[in-house]
């Protein structure tokens, strides 16, 4: 396969405004130097600023190369950006295997999460009972 280069925006939203700072700059660490299969090709962050909210906001537009699509989607996974755009090839050619586990992969995480969610609304439904059970003896 071709080489695939992607560029991603990465955003951190939290306080205090220099554990914001700290924590985009763990997120490039990481992905420069634990990610395999990925080279980081270029980085631009952005200025942290504070939001209405009182909440600080900082982002970076990180650019990289692979030589799998499964690498760009773990990406996705693992980083969570707030949006990609695949730079190269124009045209991709994917072979059937490889879309595949794309699609497996991403099934794979959609279940997890469907799972997560099912039992956070199960132990929310417990404890509003559990709730309306205390309200009652009082």
């Amino acid at each position: 396969m071709k080489k695939i280069i992607s560029r991603i925006t990465v955003e951190v939203l939290g306080s205090p405004k220099d554990h914001v700072e700290k924590a985009l700059q763990q997120v490039i660490k990481k992905l420069r130097e634990d990610e395999k299969g990925i080279k980081v090709l270029k980085v631009e962050e952005f200025e942290c600023k504070q939001m209405d909210n009182k909440l600080w906001n900082t982002f970076a537009d990180i650019e990289f190369e692979t030589f799998e699509l499964k690498r760009v989607l773990d990406v996705c996974y693992d980083y969570m950006p707030s949006t990609i755009e695949i730079l190269e090839p124009a045209g991709l050619e994917i072979d059937t295997n490889d879309i595949a586990d794309v699609f497996n992969d991403f099934l794979t995480h959609l279940h997890k999460y469907s799972m997560v969610l099912k039992k956070l609304q199960t132990e929310n439904i417990y404890m509003m009972k559990e709730l309306e059970k205390i309200k009652e003896k009082k």
